[in-house]
């Protein structure tokens, strides 16, 4: 899951996995594969890294101590 944030402030989360496509009009919209729509405030970049990052952390293997 990645925190975004719609254009009037407030705060949401979404599934990185349902994300279908990002796009710059010039505002970032992102399509999921439920065919929602959101704007955020967000760049294109922002977006990709965040779920980067959360695809990453589901796939690390944890360290045993």
């Amino acid at each position: 899951m990645i925190k975004l944030t719609r254009l009037g402030g407030d705060e949401f989360v979404v599934n990185a996995d349902l994300i279908q496509y990002i796009e710059r009009r010039p505002d970032t919209y992102i399509t999921l594969t439920t065919n929602e729509r959101f704007i955020v405030k967000e760049t294109v970049e922002e977006v990709v890294m965040r779920s980067i990052s959360y695809s990453r952390a589901l796939r690390s293997i944890p360290t045993a101590r």
